[in-house]
């Protein structure tokens, strides 16, 4: 296990988690905003996986997360963090199943996770980009503390069309004045 919050577990990928991930991330609602396209096969979901736990969360390149309910063990989404070749930023990205979503699962899962990369990662900063579609997505970025950095117009071509991204970054200092230290409750 990597981290654990009161509801959840920030954990590796298992070889189990192949059904869950190709579940939720073949909801179109949930693949919306993505870069992968729906439906996402077990076959797929499998190798994905498989990928996911082969990879160093250390070493210079996206890594991605399982987040798991504590209480029930179940697949709810997935953290990716793409540490840069410096070591010393990050870019970050999140998924979580649509049954999921709304109830401040993301925003534990994302919290929890910066504290770590902050403190025990030594980061400068992490960046993070969205849909500006995604308002759910900004949202949650901007309570986590990341700051709106700029819009480029029509610069994606996701899905058939063109999308404006929406830019943003958190600094560890920016991130030690508003939650102190060691996070937002003080731990």
């Amino acid at each position: 296990m990597f981290l654990e919050t009161s509801r959840l577990r920030v954990r590796r990928f298992r070889p189990g988690d192949a059904p869950a991930l190709a579940a939720y991330r073949s909801d179109p609602a949930v693949a919306r905003y993505q870069g992968w396209s729906e439906p996402v096969s077990r076959e797929e979901a499998a190798g994905l996986v498989a990928g996911f736990a082969a990879a160093d969360p250390g070493e210079p390149g996206w890594y991605q997360y399982a987040v798991e309910l504590t209480a029930t063990g179940e697949l709810i989404g997935d953290i990716g963090v793409r540490l840069h070749d410096n070591r010393m930023q990050a870019d970050l990205g999140f998924t979580l199943a649509r049954a999921h979503q709304g109830h401040g699962y993301a925003t534990e899962a994302v919290t929890a996770l910066l504290d770590r990369l902050f403190t025990e990662g030594g980061l400068h900063r992490v960046s993070a980009e969205c849909d500006a579609r995604n308002t759910a997505s900004a949202r949650l970025l901007e309570r986590v503390g990341f700051r709106l950095e700029g819009r480029r117009p029509a610069h994606s071509w996701i899905k058939g069309e063109w999308t404006d991204d929406l830019l943003f970054g958190l600094l560890a200092d920016d991130r030690q004045r508003r939650h102190g230290p060691c996070g937002p409750d003080g731990e």
